[in-house]
């Protein structure tokens, strides 16, 4: 396969993170707790770094707010849990950076909105306020353009020079355009104030997925910073998680990008590191990192009227994730594991014969035995009630036996 040539950008430190060219793609994500409430804002942040979060982002939007973020950088240091802090500023952030002092020196970045500060007014102490307090506690900032809230002077300047022209653009080609002015006009600023040049990342966040690609496109080739990549608003379920994949992967395939969220709206009372998981997948699915062992599973037809390899598919992907905690501490490698769960024997053992560990079950289960195939030989055949118990300690033995110390590839003993 091909490897993708990236882009090439200056290295940015985010706390213990690293950002750019040089190191893969990273993962973050966003918490959406009322950051006042230190408790429960260290329990997300928690979450979401044990899911595999390397940078998270905290809203800083008034004084509880900004009181608060010390506490939690506190209280996440004392559980070993040390991923930057984020903190995310709309049009007061000049105000609390400088009352709060000890926030402005805990939080590992600043992302500053340009169309919610005076950038490019008359007076903008505002952006400059918060550029100084960045370059005084030596802390990156990234300049997050978002066409929600574009800078509107802007954007009508631009509009009114393109409707002076004799063939004047479509509205949404200068939309996109001002975008990239807006980011690129800020970056030149915050250096003027300055803020160095690997000390900036740049974001341009739209909620349609061909705009996405336009844009960061035309950002990608007009300036050497790092990029942040993301669908704004990207919805919930199936079309967040379509939408934003769609976006990304062009985007990332082409070499763009150096850190990526996936920004889906959960269900009332769902689970945020969805979008972690999500953002892992679409990185390993586009071979650009490794996260946790993946698994092929068929999706079932009418030759699979028995429903048992569903359910030992849904059995085998959670067990990987309660156990991958652990197997990354003591296995290295581990995340580069491929299983096959197959419902039948059309496809079956071919697929379990490509994966490293492969179950082939008999389609409508009227012959309750099961062939595994391990490095694409035939190992063992199960049979009887307890196939996924047997199954589950044959995957124990191969981890063990292929990833651990001392580990000999192709040794494995039987489990049953």
């Amino acid at each position: 396969m091909p490897e993708i040539q990236r882009r090439k950008t200056p290295t940015v430190k985010i706390g213990q993170v690293r950002v750019g060219w040089e190191v893969p793609v990273v993962v973050q994500s966003m918490t959406n707790t009322d950051t006042a409430d230190v408790p429960a804002t260290i329990e997300q942040v928690a979450a979401l770094a044990m899911a595999g979060s390397e940078i998270v982002r905290v809203t800083v939007n008034n004084e509880d707010a900004a009181a608060a973020v010390p506490y939690i950088v506190e209280g996440l240091d004392k559980r070993g849990i040390r991923v930057p802090i984020v903190g995310d500023f709309h049009y007061n952030g000049h105000l609390l950076l400088k009352k709060y002092p000890e926030t402005a020196k805990a939080l590992a970045k600043y992302r500053i909105n340009p169309g919610n500060v005076s950038i490019g007014r008359k007076d903008d102490d505002n952006f400059r306020t918060m550029v100084e307090c960045a370059v005084e506690n030596q802390k990156p900032v990234r300049i997050g353009v978002n066409w929600g809230s574009l800078d509107q002077s802007l954007l009508t300047r631009m509009m009114d020079e393109n409707n002076h022209l004799a063939e004047p653009r479509p509205a949404r080609d200068v939309m996109m355009e001002a975008m990239v002015v807006s980011a690129l006009e800020s970056a030149k600023a915050a250096e003027r104030y300055g803020l160095g040049h690997d000390m900036i990342i740049l974001s341009a966040k739209v909620s349609g997925v061909r705009d996405l690609i336009d844009v960061y496109t035309s950002l990608a080739a007009r300036c050497d910073y790092p990029l942040h990549l993301g669908l704004t608003e990207a919805g919930m379920g199936t079309k967040g998680l379509i939408a934003s994949t769609a976006g990304l992967a062009p985007l990332l395939l082409a070499g763009i990008g150096d850190t990526i969220r996936v920004s889906l709206t959960p269900k009332p009372g769902g689970d945020r590191t969805e979008e972690v998981h999500a953002a892992q997948q679409i990185l390993q699915s586009l071979s650009l990192r490794s996260f946790m062992p993946q698994v092929t599973s068929c999706p079932g037809c009418g030759r699979t009227t028995s429903t048992y390899f569903q359910e030992l598919a849904e059995q085998i992907q959670g067990y990987l994730r309660t156990s991958m905690p652990e197997w990354r501490k003591k296995y290295p490698g581990v995340e580069d594991l491929k299983l096959a769960v197959m419902g039948c024997v059309v496809n079956g053992p071919g697929e379990s014969k490509h994966a490293n560990l492969g179950i082939s079950l008999p389609g409508t289960f009227e012959e309750p035995k099961a062939p595994v195939y391990v490095d694409g030989k035939l190992h063992t055949t199960l049979r009887g009630d307890t196939i996924v118990a047997e199954f589950k300690q044959i995957l124990d033995k191969y981890v063990e036996s292929h990833y651990g110390q001392g580990a000999k590839s192709g040794e494995l003993v039987a489990a049953h």
